[in-house]
């Protein structure tokens, strides 16, 4: 495991759910830490989810989309029942989710927020997502995220 834990590595450890962290350099010049990190790490980028806070109807909700794709607001909404969709403030994002930008991980979040995972992850034996700080992503398989998170599955993407 990684040195340092974070929320998200100590509740998979306590859960018994099998994950591999992977530690790697952040470029701080990145224009995209998810692109960054799936280089860094030599990963398909359709393999290494980023996690985004949105509000959907004035409420946060979580997004975990491909970082070779855009997460599609509608879609979003949709999939929680929701009719309007936003990015939300990072400010905002950052105090829900316990995690900085570029390190928010899906796991282990502050509050519990609802989470929708693009249906594309369960395309895939294992995913990458953030492991709760920049330089950290964890690999587990995609029904353990789901369950982890109590997330839905979607088709929230554009591509």
């Amino acid at each position: 495991m990684a040195s340092k834990g974070t929320p998200a590595t100590a509740l998979l450890t306590r859960a018994k759910i099998a994950f591999t962290p992977h530690t790697y350099e952040v470029d701080p010049r990145a224009a995209s830490y998810g692109e960054a990190a799936a280089a860094a790490l030599g990963v398909d980028p359709a393999r290494l989810f980023k996690t985004l806070v949105t509000t959907v109807d004035g409420k946060l909700t979580v997004g975990v989309v491909p970082v070779s794709s855009s997460l599609d607001l509608k879609a979003l909404a949709a999939a929680v029942g929701g009719k309007r969709a936003a990015m939300a403030e990072p400010a905002a994002a950052e105090r829900a989710t316990g995690y900085v930008t570029g390190g928010i991980s899906p796991v282990g979040q502050r509050s519990r927020l609802p989470i929708v995972i693009d249906s594309s992850a369960s395309t895939f034996a294992t995913v990458f997502v953030s492991g709760g700080r920049r330089g950290l992503q964890i690999e587990l398989a995609p029904a353990d995220l789901l369950t982890v998170t109590a997330a839905r599955s979607a088709h929230i993407t554009t591509r």
